[in-house]
Parts: structure tokens; sequence; C-alpha cells
């Protein structure tokens, strides 16, 4: 019996997985958060399995690290890793991973709980979509419109709409999955 998913999940065995364990489901803790918004801007440009597909090299690289380590990478190391064909070799994003921990520290000290703060964008609730095909679900909504400006304002980068509307997929905060999808 073969498992109706979303349209966007191929048949790759990483993209099935992503899916099934982790796309749509909501994610509270503040470590995974961080590893989500950032390789969600990773993606601008690209397409989502590239960017799985590099997971594991980032997360050796930065995400198996705590936050205020990453926040302490210099442009000299940043640049190193570039030698890496395991990321994505593109040092505004790269150094974007860095600067993204430098202002999660600082929102961190201002608002204590990180995890809650972002939920609050959708009132701590998820976000319920009626989605026939996923060609139809928005690239951008009014609330990552926000989330975005909000981000940017405090030092964040690649965090455009459409990149924060893909976040908010990502960790549940939306579910987009398709209605005829199991895993609605």
């Amino acid at each position: 019996m073969t498992i109706q998913r979303c349209g966007w999940c191929s048949d790759d065995p990483l993209y099935i997985a992503y899916h099934d364990e982790e796309w749509g489901k909501p994610e509270y803790d503040e470590a995974r958060l961080f590893e989500m918004l950032c390789l969600e801007g990773q993606q601008a440009g690209l397409s989502w399995i590239t960017v799985l597909k590099k997971r594991e090299h980032y997360r050796a690289h930065f995400f198996q690290h705590p936050v205020a380590k990453i926040a302490e990478l210099t442009d000299d190391q940043l640049e190193h890793k570039l030698s890496d064909t395991g990321l994505i070799r593109h040092l505004g994003k790269l150094k974007a991973i860095r600067d993204n921990a430098i202002a999660w520290q600082q929102l961190k000290q201002d608002v204590d709980d990180v995890s809650a703060w972002l939920w609050a964008f959708v009132s701590h609730d998820v976000l319920n979509n009626d989605v026939i095909n996923y060609r139809e679900a928005p690239a951008q909504t009014e609330i990552s419109q926000t989330l975005s400006k909000t981000l940017k304002k405090r030092g964040f980068k690649f965090v455009g709409p459409t990149t924060c509307y893909a976040f908010m997929q990502a960790v549940g905060m939306v579910n987009d999955h398709e209605n005829h999808c199991p895993f609605k």
C-alpha cells in the first residue's frame, strides 16, 4: 500500500523521513528552532532537498555546538568552512548563521524563553490550513511578514517573509500538510 504524502515530497528516503517525522510537527526546543531558522535561510534560492542533504555537515560545523560558540566564529573561520563541499559555499549565508547566533543570544537576554516568544506569533497554537494542493499554500503570510520584520530589527539575517513562512511550516507553527496526507 502506497502512502499518499504531500505533493512536494519526492521518493527520496531522506525527504520521506523529513516529511513523515519532522515537517509540520510542533517544535519547542530552542536549539532545534535556531537550527531550523538558520537552515531555512541557507535554502534561499535553492531546493530544500539540497539543504537537507547537507544538514549533517551543518550540524558538525555549527548546530552540534552551543549558540554562544557559533556566535564566536571569526570571519576567517567562516571563510575556511567554504572549502567543505558538504556546506553551501556562500560566505554571506555562513556569516548569517554566526550573526543569527549573536542575535539569538541578545534575544534570549531580552525575552528569556525564545521558543515561547516565537510561538507567540501564532498565539501559541498551530495554524491549521486547508491545503488541497501544496502549490496553493502561501509562500508568505502577514504573520511571516511580521516575524521577518521583527527578526531583522533584532539583527537576524536571511529571514525574509518567505523564509520565515517555510520556518513556520517546518517547526509546526503552521500545518500545511495537504488534506489527503496522513500526516495532516
